[in-house]
């Protein structure tokens, strides 16, 4: 099933830990409008801003898959208002760049660790630009810029 022209609730809703460990990763109505929301509101447009196809890393992650992820108790992508992606040929710091001095209408855009970026999207956006990255005790640790 499409969500827009580029992207699939398949492709959203895929998750290699739910693979490994048997858990069904579907979401409900309210999280896949929130998925359609996110593929026409920001996706597809930051795939016309970049000419390139969009590698979904994670998308919906129900509360099981999120918590074996260590994913925090309130992440956007258990509602379905967030993704994980990567764009070939762009390194996740110029993708982050991008996106943040754009005018997409995100609610959250994150650099992970120098290797994806988080990108969110809700009604009302916050435009949070924020990097990810491990302190001295391996807690992540969120710095705005």
């Amino acid at each position: 099933m499409n969500l827009s022209p580029h992207f699939t609730l398949q492709e959203m809703e895929r998750s290699q830990t739910a693979i490994r460990h048997g858990i069904s990763n579907k979401a409900d109505a309210r999280q896949m409008k929130a998925l359609t929301d996110l593929c026409v509101n920001v996706l597809e447009p930051l795939r016309t801003l970049v000419n390139k196809s969009i590698n979904i890393q994670s998308g919906f992650r129900n509360s099981t898959v999120n918590s074996l992820v260590s994913g925090s108790s309130t992440s956007q992508h258990k509602k379905g208002e967030a993704a994980d992606i990567n764009v070939e040929g762009i390194t996740p710091s110029e993708l982050f760049d991008l996106i943040r001095n754009s005018s997409l209408p995100y609610d959250q855009v994150i650099d992970e660790f120098s290797s994806w970026v988080h990108i969110s999207y809700k009604p009302i956006q916050r435009r949070q630009a924020m990097l990810a990255r491990k302190d001295g005790q391996n807690r992540t640790v969120y710095t705005r810029v």
